[in-house]
């Protein structure tokens, strides 16, 4: 029997706008509108809109709610000060990661919570795991049906909501966020946090008020050229980056060290697993994450081989694309620690050829040039 999909609150816009609408983790979701590489450079040279409100959100407040934080994920929130945002993992107790998110500490009036923001394939899956841990005195609410995101991404984005604030939004650093009142909206939390690459904001309104956002933003950003964009282009546009896609490029049995997030994985704190990813950060792991380039013709897609000169498999692509930007087919894929440098070479076996490919250093774009 088939589940039916969830909508979010502006599916039908989206059907309005003539998006090619595809199932994505249990939701009805635009995939592409003008097209993946049309939207993708929108947004790296002007501004585009994502409606990612599929995503997951739980407020965890109560005495024990840093305790709580602080034993399920592997970054330090002891370090946010209000307004800051965290990257960070939930580890398994097998060396992979539960699911990956960010940790926003917040406060509104006298309150004082917590905003942890997950896949929306994981929601139940993460909320399980983070209450079977809870032996403090906190309280997890998952408010992910009530809450609409929308992510406004691009250069120009700052133009296009600077309007729609009183507070300065273009002061805002890279991954902090606030609570503040939208013009022609109401209330919503804003924040930097972006998955592009390409500067932004994240819009995080109650479903109500969904379809009141999305026009209002499109309407303050038609002058710079806004155009709504699809999970296709936001999917080659963090590529790019080389930014991690669960169930891609980190699952269950991936580990944070060897993924390349021991940035995210610290280990002045008791946290779950993390002697056994201690020693993995002290004694290294047999493969690593990478990113490659593709020397011949062709274009790596997520889970072909990655082979040796005989043909035999060493490795798997995570994630792969002819990149809008760079006009070269990139990919990410888990390679053995020997062939992990930059400039080594390896083979991509695309259906039944193996094509030259040179692993390269993250992020494969410089947006900061």
């Amino acid at each position: 029997m088939m589940t039916e999909l969830k909508r979010t609150p502006l599916t039908d816009v989206h059907g309005s706008l003539g998006a090619k609408m595809v199932p994505f983790a249990g939701y009805l979701m635009p995939v592409q509108y003008s097209g993946v590489t049309d939207e993708h450079l929108t947004v790296r040279n002007g501004v585009g809109l994502f409606d990612v409100s599929h995503m997951g959100e739980f407020l965890v407040r109560g005495p024990g709610a840093l305790d709580l934080i602080q034993r399920v994920t592997s970054n330090d929130a002891a370090k946010l000060t209000i307004g800051k945002v965290q990257y960070s993992c939930l580890p398994n107790e097998g060396g992979g990661i539960v699911d990956d998110l960010l940790v926003y500490r917040m406060q509104h009036d006298d309150d004082h919570h917590y905003v942890l923001v997950v896949n929306a394939s994981n929601i139940a899956k993460d909320r399980d795991w983070i209450v079977s841990h809870n032996a403090f005195d906190a309280q997890l609410e998952d408010i992910s049906d009530r809450m609409s995101l929308l992510a406004v991404q691009g250069p120009r984005a700052i133009d296009t909501l600077r309007g729609l604030f009183k507070e300065d939004i273009g002061a805002m650093p890279y991954y902090t966020s606030l609570y503040a009142e939208m013009k022609g909206v109401g209330l919503v939390m804003i924040s930097t946090t972006g998955y592009t690459g390409a500067g932004g904001y994240e819009v995080y309104v109650p479903n109500p008020l969904a379809e009141k956002a999305w026009n209002v933003i499109m309407e303050a950003g038609r002058p710079h050229g806004i155009k709504p964009c699809g999970l296709a282009a936001r999917d080659t546009l963090r590529l790019e980056m080389g930014f991690c896609l669960y169930g891609n490029d980190i699952d269950e049995t991936t580990s944070p060290i060897e993924a390349g997030l021991g940035w995210i994985t610290k280990f002045t704190k008791d946290f779950i697993n993390s002697p056994a990813l201690k020693a993995q950060k002290e004694n290294g792991t047999t493969r690593k994450l990478v990113g490659f380039e593709l020397v011949d013709r062709g274009i790596p897609r997520h889970g072909y081989a990655i082979v040796d000169a005989g043909g035999q498999r060493i490795g798997e692509v995570t994630s792969g694309t002819m990149s809008p930007s760079l006009q070269k087919a990139i990919g990410m894929g888990y390679v053995p620690w020997s062939l992990s440098a930059p400039g080594s070479e390896i083979l991509i076996d695309v259906r039944g050829k193996s094509l030259r490919a040179l692993v390269v250093a993250l992020p494969f774009l410089n947006t900061k040039s």
